[in-house]
């Protein structure tokens, strides 16, 4: 029964109800506005970031396969150089074997030009001899075969034989070579 004593609520209070509704929906109106627009903008910031993205990545791709493409070229013609300096060489020495009635005096003259023009074109490549007679033994760059007893300095390379060749100071094949040994 106490709730029909109840008074229905005022007027006043009724109309305040409706303002504060009024105000948080005008409020509610501003902030989702701003918020949809934040979001728009975060997503066309995401879509710009992931196309960039996408065309780094693809430029990386193109920057890895061209590389591999130049070292496979590199590789395949590496010796193009050479090649064409030993084409003069090759020359020579068909030229040498087709001449008939040929003395040994001009046969010798001709492949001493042959030679002149193979260490030219060894030269040319970076290849160069390893001599080392009368030099110290050095086992980064000379095969020992054996030793014998001499009067040279005990470790001293007495006799070549077979040169050895570098590349560009690279070993590409060690002398062949006999070591002193002191004597007893």
């Amino acid at each position: 029964m106490q709730e029909h004593d109840k008074a229905p609520e005022s007027a006043e209070a009724i109309d305040q109800a409706a303002e504060n509704a009024a105000e948080n929906a005008e409020r509610h109106i501003d902030v989702v506005p701003g918020l949809e627009e934040s979001l728009r903008q975060a997503e066309l910031k995401a879509a710009e970031h992931y196309d960039a993205w996408l065309r780094a990545k693809a430029e990386t791709e193109n920057v890895r396969r061209r590389a591999e493409e130049d070292v496979a070229k590199a590789a395949k013609f590496a010796a193009e150089k050479f090649a064409g300096a030993m084409l003069p060489v090759k020359d020579s020495l068909e030229a040498a074997l087709a001449t008939e009635n040929q003395t040994l005096e001009k046969l010798r003259e001709g492949v001493e030009l042959t030679l002149k023009q193979l260490v030219s074109a060894f030269e040319g490549a970076g290849l160069t001899e390893e001599d080392p007679l009368n030099r110290k033994f050095d086992p980064n760059r000379h095969q020992a075969i054996g030793t014998l007893e001499s009067d040279a300095e005990p470790n001293t390379v007495i006799n070549v034989l077979q040169k050895g060749y570098l590349l560009h100071e690279r070993v590409l094949r060690p002398a062949m070579v006999m070591v002193a040994k002191g004597k007893d």
